[in-house]
């Protein structure tokens, strides 16, 4: 029902375009078009009703005119589309009038045949239409509401409200068990292979948990992966990936040989050998599959460690047949899933209703869910939506199976399903097209979005860019707890996952309703019947069969997108075999002979063009023909350059192209781009391009990526003057290597859009901080990096202030000690910071804060410990480059030691990266015979030499506990100033001091 509303609701508006009277449509035709736009809005309105109804509740003459309506709508936009391609598609210049007159009476032709041919398809549809009306009486539906629609508004604090299973609740008490189990005994004489199996169902957290316990051990190994199998492997792919894993330098290229499993087993065990590893190797369905893994690892007696996780006890038993453990997932306990729920729906576990009937609707919820966190996360995302007095309808209205053991993953299945069910119609059709995606598949958002909106599942809005539009879409997905976003370096909402029950489920769905062909092992398995043989939708994957991608163009003219991803394909069919093709996207496939897009020109309704990591010879000059091309990624293909004329396709929004794909002037004429993302050695004429850039008025987002050494400093300010005409960005990424923007004011006169969401400026030195950076300007500011020659402490504040700030790089050329306070609402979402200033955290400050990434200098910033790691609650990873430059060997050592001990002592156990920088302008050990004065000779007086105030602040932050959560650089000085002087009261100096 949800696939046929889709088809119908895009060709309504179309067919209002056929109508115009540029067209030349008989009033006669036209009056038929208006009378099947009335009667497809009518169909519209019941399929959207029934489309909330769960599939197998629905009557099966219902399906079969669903059905019907679908494969209408879907020949009849084809018709439509083909019609104003052909009558919009613009004829190019010529060179005299004889060329002109012969292309104009031919053109006359055309658009007569043309005229004929719609008005065939219009008459045809009317007929079908007409039956299908009188079919639609015979059912009456009961009106059923729609969820409301959630926030459009980007916000990185959606990180939050999905959480992969377990890690809201319940997992400390697993993760420290595993973690003893696994290091005992490891620096003992006998240091054997372990390996521990984690064995349960589908959606308890195996995954999670085995994530947090490899994130907590893995800085004690020397070499470390974690990959995931899945239920359909490809061994050669596992082995490459754990290679690249291991070593991402060494094996940067792994993808592109060509090795068998022997070959990738040997190369495994060269390198694995006389080394402690530690693999997790996560959701292992079969033993076969893992006794081929498991041939590559070798045991050396180091204290490696391998982890699995299987939903099969089967295979845990063969994991751990030598040495090892099983360890056994549990389902939350009834206070864990209560923790849970609440806290996804209300925020806080305090704010549970208290009525009787609430409770006694919730704790039958939960005992259905079995403790599964999948189930409870997904049930809470449904009722979250809904007012508490429904929740015992939603309960009666699941379906709920006997709760026993072997009922848990089919009621799990369930709780799915009406969630499904329970979504918008607009967002069912995008979610179901997640199917054409392999298991454990990362991805892309951009990508994704870009795709629904050449499959025209997205829907216009006032004031909104229709990719505005699909991520609104993909946030609601989010909060429904459908997909889940992968969290990288604190809050890049870029990547996302699909949970494989999910994914189960809507394959299943895609295939009833004939939406999406898989061709791959299972493709068998889900091959469920449906009431049309067409196929619109083929996705490819890395096991399919290599008979039927050999037959791709059979049957297949109506075929409206082809996704291949990571799939071989020994022969790819012409392209004019797909007439009505609009999404295009063969994504890291080995295609043997190399891609030719020879008459690509002919895919003329083709919106989607994406080849991302699959080599291509070269772009035809007839890809000017694409007039509704809306994306071009040739990202990664090996592409020499974009032809000229590509300035020619005017509905072009999205181009990526590699940093050794050279880019030729003129792409200043893509007046609708909103994404360009290219490399700095891609450009043909670096003069040219500042200049164009400023003509791109609709752009959304700019990435120039790579080195610009060879860009003048009169050029890069050019470009710094075209940027800030452009009023509509809202993610900006430029590397400037080296630039000195100290004498330029540029910036403070740009007037930045309202959303902004990243600011990223490397290698570019601004003299301080735009004055348009504060949370009136830019309050939805995410990710901020930028170089400046000077802060203040009113800088500090505006970007403590900043709402939704999650990453921060801030590189200050003069820098001071900064208190990092907290409280008040100060760097409230902050979870990646990278400085190279002086910090002390101070109680309750960056509440998030996960990763940071500090370089201190060692002779002048102190110690670790006055940080203040451990006023850092969530923190993970700290990374810390130290400045030896004017340090003694000995200071350095003294330093690593100091950062090890202070990391180690954090409650979380975070992982430090720790290196060096500017060791060859160290200075030389002091002369052991010289007395060496320490911080406590300073206290004593001991010290003749003038103490600095910097050292006085060092000094001051190690010996007091500040309590100033708002305190100003100068009120701190002063305090320490006045500490100072009071150790130093009973010395002769300590007036002079004050």
């Amino acid at each position: 029902m949800d696939v046929a509303a889709g088809a119908v609701r895009p060709l309504v508006s179309k067919l209002y375009e056929v109508i115009k009277d540029e067209y030349g449509l008989e009033e006669k035709v036209k009056k038929s078009v208006r009378s099947l736009q009335g009667e497809l809005e009518m169909m519209h309105g019941v399929l959207v009703k029934v489309a909330s109804v769960p599939h197998d509740e629905v009557d099966e003459q219902v399906r079969t005119w669903a059905g019907m309506v679908r494969e209408l709508s879907y020949d009849m936009e084809d018709a439509v589309d083909a019609f104003l391609v052909r009558v919009e598609g613009s004829a190019g210049p010529e060179d005299n009038r004889v060329k002109r007159f012969l292309n104009k009476t031919a053109g006359l032709f055309r658009k007569s045949k043309d005229l004929h041919q719609i008005t065939r398809a219009i008459e045809q549809a009317n007929e079908l239409s007409n039956q299908y009306a009188e079919l639609r009486q015979k059912y009456h539906l009961d009106d059923i509401g729609r969820s409301s629609r959630a926030s459009d508004t980007i916000d990185p604090r959606l990180l939050d409200l999905y959480k992969e299973a377990t890690e809201l609740v319940g997992i400390e008490n697993p993760r420290d068990e595993l973690i003893q189990k696994l290091m005992h005994g490891i620096e003992d004489c006998n240091q054997r292979l372990r390996s521990i199996s984690i064995v349960g169902i589908g959606g308890l957290g195996k995954t999670t948990l085995a994530r947090a316990v490899y994130d907590n051990i893995k800085a004690q190994f020397r070499s470390k992966a974690f990959v995931s199998v899945g239920q359909e492997p490809d061994i050669r792919n596992i082995f490459k990936k754990i290679l690249h894993e291991l070593d991402e330098q060494k094996y940067a290229n792994i993808n592109e040989a060509k090795r068998d499993e022997e070959q990738l087993i040997n190369e495994l065990r060269r390198f694995l050998k006389d080394t402690r590893y530690l693999i997790v190797v996560d959701d292992v369905w079969e033993t076969k599959t893992w006794k081929f893994i498991n041939c590559a690892f070798v045991d050396s007696n180091c204290g490696s460690r391998v982890i699995t996780t299987t939903r099969k006890n089967t295979v845990a038993e063969v994991v751990v047949k030598e040495v090892g453990d099983i360890y056994t997932m549990e389902p939350l306990s009834s206070a864990n899933s209560e923790r849970l729920f609440y806290g996804r729906i209300f925020g806080d576990v305090c704010k549970a209703p208290t009525d009787y009937q609430l409770i006694e609707a919730t704790e039958k919820i939960l005992k259905k869910c079995g403790g599964v966190p999948l189930s409870i996360i997904t049930i809470a995302s449904l009722l979250a939506d809904k007012s508490i007095r429904d929740w015992s309808s939603v309960y009666d209205s699941i379906g709920f199976g006997p709760t026993d053991k072997n009922e848990v993953v089919e009621n799990t299945r369930k709780i799915l399903s009406f969630s499904y069910y329970d979504l918008p119609s607009y967002l069912k059709p995008c979610l179901l097209y997640l199917s054409i995606y392999p298991e454990d598949h990362w991805i892309q958002n951009n990508s994704l979005i870009w795709k629904w909106v050449a499959e025209g599942f997205v829907h216009k809005e006032p004031g909104k860019a229709l990719f505005e539009v699909g991520e609104s879409y993909l946030i609601e997905l989010i909060r429904k707890s459908m997909i889940q976003p992968a969290e990288s370096y604190g809050s890049f909402l870029t990547w996302y996952r699909i949970h494989d029950m999910v994914l189960d489920l809507i394959r299943i769905l895609a295939t009833k309703e004939n939406f999406v062909k898989i061709l791959d092992r299972e493709a068998e398995e889900h091959s469920l019947s449906s009431h049309s043989s067409t196929v619109r939708r083929i996705a490819l994957h890395k096991r399919g069969n290599q008979e039927e991608n050999d037959n791709l163009s059979a049957g297949m003219k109506q075929l409206r997108s082809l996704n291949a991803i990571q799939s071989p394909i020994s022969t790819m069919p012409s392209l004019v075999s797909f007439q009505v093709l609009r999404v295009l996207a063969l994504e890291d496939c080995d295609i043997k002979g190399g891609l030719q897009l020879k008459h690509i020109g002919k895919l003329r309704q083709l919106r989607y063009l994406g080849l991302r990591g699959t080599k291509v010879s070269e772009l035809p000059s007839d890809i000017v023909e694409l007039v509704d091309l809306q994306t071009l990624d040739v990202l990664e293909t090996g592409l020499k350059e974009v032809p000229r004329s590509i300035g020619k396709l005017s509905k072009l929004m999205y181009l990526r192209v590699s940093q050794s794909t050279r880019i030729l002037t003129g792409f200043g004429n893509l007046r609708s781009l909103q994404v360009l993302s290219i490399y700095w050695d891609s450009i043909d004429n670096y003069e040219n391009f500042a200049v164009e850039v400023g003509k791109l008025t609709e752009l959304r987002s700019l990435t120039v990526d790579g080195n610009a050494h060879e860009v003048d400093d009169n050029t890069y300010k050019c470009l710094m003057e075209s940027l800030c005409s452009l009023h509509k960005i809202q993610n900006l990424a430029i590397f400037g290597s080296g630039r000195d923007l100290s004498d330029w004011e540029g910036w403070d006169h740009w007037e930045p859009h309202r959303k902004l969401s990243e600011f990223f400026m490397s290698y570019t030195e601004f003299p301080r901080l735009p004055a348009w950076v504060n949370s009136t300007c830019v309050p939805y500011l995410s990710e901020l990096t930028i170089d400046v020659s000077t802060v203040e402490a009113k800088d500090l504040d505006a970007l403590a202030r900043l709402p939704l700030l999650s990453l921060l790089r801030l590189n200050v050329r003069h820098r001071f000690p900064w208190a990092v306070a907290g409280g008040g609402g100060l760097f409230q979402n902050l979870r990646f910071l990278n400085t190279n200033m002086p910090l002390a955290f101070l109680r309750g400050a960056t509440p998030k804060l996960k990763d940071v990434e500090l370089y201190p200098h060692v002779s002048q910033d102190g110690d670790a410990s006055d940080i203040g790691l451990g006023s850092l609650p969530l923190l993970k990873t700290v990374e810390v480059a130290l400045d030896c430059e004017a340090a003694t060997p000995a200071q350095v050592e003294e330093a690593e030691a100091a950062w090890r001990h202070t990391v180690h002592a954090h409650p979380n156990r975070p992982v430090l990266y720790l290196r060096r920088e500017g060791e060859n302008l160290m200075k030389e050990d002091s002369d052991p015979d010289e007395e060496e004065i320490s911080d406590t000779d300073e206290v004593d007086g001991n010290d003749d030499d003038e103490i600095s105030a910097q050292e006085v602040m060092h000094l001051h932050i190690r010996r007091v506990d500040l309590g100033l959560p708002q305190a100003s650089i100068t009120d701190l000085l002063i305090s320490a100033m006045n500490t100072a002087a009071d150790i130093y009261q009973e010395d002769e100096k300590g007036d002079d001091l004050k």
